[in-house]
């Protein structure tokens, strides 16, 4: 293994690749610099924040904090990571990472979320929300529902176990590379496991913490969104497995 832990528990690496951050953000001003404080270095060597059309001072911020910044103006987190993605391809990453922009995921554990990689056991690692430590009320209830959903159609459809469609994730450059991703919306951290399930990639999960976000979601925070992000999974699910 090329890991081990502290007296803490805390995960440390003995070797470590390329790893860069992506994280998409609309109107994040708030909690961007947070997040991005608690980003380790080492691990990570770049951090590349999507402002996706955002009206306060989420690009700003994410300057003022080491960030390199792009701008995808449509709409959609798909968007926003296909973007930085684009941005990356000049020198890419070993290990990508997808992190979302308003302080709910815990970004002092990436090493943790990495260490399944490095140590040559998958090519793939969702971080599970479910599994994990979770501030009371920082998962909805359609998101706990909608989850459920999700990871049963996945194990029936496609014969994986999943717990989580989490954001918060890690996988290999040339993995996702051969993926192919072109959702632009609600659908794009299922359609990587989907794609990912088909080709046979080496996957895992571990356990995330996660707390109660700042501001509010943009999809499970609003009636529209979370309909949106449902119908949109569900129509992925469907459309992968019957294509």
């Amino acid at each position: 293994m090329l890991c081990h832990n502290d007296a803490a528990g805390r995960t440390y690496l003995d070797w470590m690749p390329k790893v860069d951050v992506i994280i998409p953000a609309l109107n994040e001003e708030a909690a961007l610099p947070r997040v991005l404080r608690d980003i380790p270095r080492p691990p990570v060597r770049r951090v590349v924040v999507a402002d996706n059309g955002s009206t306060d001072c989420t690009a700003a911020r994410a300057l003022e904090n080491g960030a390199e910044l792009v701008r995808e103006p449509e709409r959609g987190y798909g968007a926003a990571c296909l973007r930085a993605l684009a941005h990356l391809v000049d020198d890419p990453p070993e290990i990508v990472i997808f992190l979302d922009g308003d302080y709910s995921d815990h970004p002092d554990e990436i090493a943790a979320l990495i260490a399944p990689i490095v140590a040559g056991d998958a090519d793939m690692v969702i971080g599970s929300r479910a599994r994990g430590a979770r501030e009371r009320g920082a998962l909805s209830p359609q998101q706990r529902v909608g989850n459920a959903i999700a990871c049963h159609a996945l194990r029936l459809f496609y014969g994986v176990r999943y717990t989580d469609l989490g954001p918060f994730r890690a996988i290999r450059w040339q993995t996702l590379q051969a993926l192919e991703m072109v959702d632009r919306n609600y659908g794009w951290t299922v359609e990587m496991q989907i794609k990912a399930a088909k080709r046979s990639v080496r996957h895992c999960e571990v356990p995330v913490s996660y707390r109660r976000r700042i501001g509010v979601s943009k999809v499970s925070g609003t009636l529209r969104g979370s309909v949106n992000a449902g119908a949109k999974i569900l129509w992925l699910l469907g459309r992968y497995a019957w294509s």
